[in-house]
């Protein structure tokens, strides 16, 4: 009887809706908090061995398990097809940002939820970087090294503080790494530098920093 009460009683019933509205209001904006942009920089080559293009779905399928979203260079083949077909096993949002060049040579890809096309590469990285909260590299060629060095560069000169992690997966960016260090060794980076890529040698490292740079 007294369940029955209480359920009848308007001004307990306008208590309980009310923290029940407030209950989904906070949920919403901690999901909001917690949701990133997340660009992945990487190859569209058809010709690399099947097994990055497998690392580069798996990883596109944790984004979006994470409930990020996917920013990427919108374009078909590759790791970029491969990312955002993981993304999309999964439902997750993705964003294609793709310059017209590349839009006039048939490599539009029809899996983003999302499109933005730009007059050219250089207005590409520009929106990426605006965009993203972080960013991802992935083995590449050069465009992938063009648009990581773009973020590192901006960085270095103060224009924003947005971290970028660098997946050297099966040891593609050893080389890299010693180049840095021989840089550094010549002081032709300074070794007080503001901003540094982060290098990880596995999708499960860069899961890791990517929660710890949203803590």
């Amino acid at each position: 009887m007294r369940k029955i009460e209480y359920l009848a009683n308007p001004d307990i019933q306008f208590f309980d809706l009310k923290w029940l509205r407030l209950y989904y209001i906070l949920f919403y904006i901690v999901l909001y908090l917690i949701k990133m942009n997340i660009c992945v920089f990487c190859s569209s080559s058809n010709n690399v061995a099947a097994e990055y293009k497998e690392m580069a779905k798996a990883f596109g399928r944790q984004i979006a398990e994470s409930g990020h979203v996917l920013v990427y260079g919108g374009a078909t083949g590759g790791l970029m097809d491969a990312v955002a077909e993981g993304a999309a096993e999964k439902n997750g949002e993705t964003i294609g940002i793709i310059p017209e060049t590349i839009i006039r040579s048939n490599r539009l890809s029809k899996l983003p939820t999302q499109q933005i096309i730009t007059s050219d590469m250089n207005e590409r990285k520009k929106e990426m970087k605006k965009i993203a909260d972080l960013f991802v590299v992935l083995p590449g060629g050069f465009g992938t090294l063009d648009e990581m060095f773009d973020v590192v560069a901006a960085g270095t000169v103060g224009e924003h503080k947005k971290p970028l992690i660098c997946l050297n997966y099966k040891g593609f960016y050893n080389s890299l790494i010693e180049l840095i260090d021989e840089m550094r060794a010549g002081f032709f980076i300074p070794k007080d530098e503001i901003y540094k890529p982060i290098f990880v040698n596995s999708p499960e490292e860069c899961l890791a920093r990517i929660k710890e740079s949203h803590v």
